[in-house]
């Protein structure tokens, strides 16, 4: 059994690094779609968007969320659908959604590791520092400067693109004013965030933010999604509001459509 257990969790986290491997039959809504080419990252980038309704009916600005693995093959038509049957629903306000393809995910979503027990997993890493960089001064601009936003701007990811969520709100938090994460592989680089979220905590600048992050059975990543919440629990700053919502009846497989409505509708209200 034990063999059977460990099996499961390698299988978890070598899929973790490659192209989601689960397809969903999601309708793909009307959306906008361009490519723009980095010279940071030295590569064309397809980024897929989501306008709510009222944006083609009102002169208004509006706030965007921001997702990793935003192709239409990926997560971009549950997550642009699930924001359509809030706002219809008047549970959420008008938000955009503008979503980001994968090419090299794993080197994408991933930071530096000194462990050598994550090269098996993802043996292309360290480029969050750099896509992060595309996305606030490439993608951001190019946004607001084709569409009417606001100032307000969320990121939303599950598994390594959770990861990249948490490490962004530790490393970068000024890039974003709400975080969402499901299931973040906060196990990377012998689980660096979890074991550093107490001092991290303490360099968080002063600016209202709001987190919130969910940890599913998958006990190599419940058990620190478990510890960060502590670290939280001990010492988040008064302008940061976070929940954490521990999801022991899901697995790593579900736990993203499970949790992304209420994550949803707690994370993008006032």
């Amino acid at each position: 059994m034990s063999k059977l257990l460990t099996f499961l969790c390698f299988l978890v986290l070598l899929f973790a690094c490659k192209d989601k491997g689960v397809v969903y039959n999601d309708p793909v809504p009307e959306h906008d779609s361009l490519t723009l080419y980095s010279t940071l990252l030295k590569e064309d980038r397809v980024i897929n968007i989501w306008l709510p309704p009222a944006y083609h009916t009102s002169s208004d600005s509006f706030p965007v969320l921001y997702m990793p693995d935003g192709g239409v093959r990926e997560d971009f038509p549950h997550i642009a659908n699930t924001l359509a049957k809030l706002i219809d629903e008047g549970k959420i306000p008008d938000f955009i959604l503008v979503g980001i393809e994968n090419t090299e995910r794993g080197r994408d979503l991933t930071g530096f590791s000194e462990a050598e027990y994550d090269k098996q997993f993802c043996p292309v890493t360290d480029g969050a520092k750099d896509f992060r960089a595309f996305i606030t001064g490439s993608l951001m601009p190019e946004i607001n400067h084709r569409y009417r936003t606001t100032n307000l701007k969320g990121i939303i990811g599950e598994s390594l693109a959770g990861l990249f969520v948490m490490e962004t709100f530790f490393l970068q938090p000024e890039a974003f004013d709400i975080y969402i994460a499901m299931d973040p592989s906060l196990w990377w680089n012998d689980h660096y965030l979890a074991r550093h979220a107490d001092s991290l905590l303490h360099q968080l600048p002063v600016r209202e933010t709001k987190l919130w992050f969910a940890g599913s059975n998958t006990e190599d990543i419940a058990q620190f999604t478990r510890s960060v919440s502590a670290s939280l629990e001990r010492g988040a700053p008064s302008q940061l509001t976070w929940l954490y919502s521990d999801e022991p009846d899901e697995k790593h497989s579900t736990i993203f459509r499970a949790t992304k409505e209420k994550a949803l509708i707690w994370a993008l209200n006032d």
